[in-house]
């Protein structure tokens, strides 16, 4: 099964998927992907449990796409079903 998914995948996927913006609150602020929420990426990667749980899906997402991946390899080594949006927000907003 493929950890990334592109940002016209996901937008098939609203409002039901649970989608994770990791960018600071005022980034997330100036906009967002609908539905999703913010929890930034240093809060999720230092404790993860307080966030999230591991019978769910999650979509991450960051500006661009890179922090999200990190962030998506570390979850996932830790049992957590997490996958990345390739592009972040800049590719969504282009779509």
């Amino acid at each position: 099964m493929s950890h990334d998914i592109t940002t016209s995948e996901l937008k098939k996927l609203i409002p039901g998927a649970k989608i994770i913006d990791i960018r600071d609150n005022y980034q997330f602020n100036l906009g967002s992907i609908p539905t999703s929420i913010n929890i930034p990426m240093n809060f999720l990667l230092m404790n993860p449990d307080s966030y999230i749980t591991k019978n769910n899906t999650y979509y991450i997402y960051c500006e661009y796409g890179t922090r999200s991946k990190k962030l998506c390899s570390a979850l996932l080594s830790k049992g957590y079903n997490v996958i990345n949006v390739l592009g972040g927000f800049r590719e969504y907003k282009l779509k």
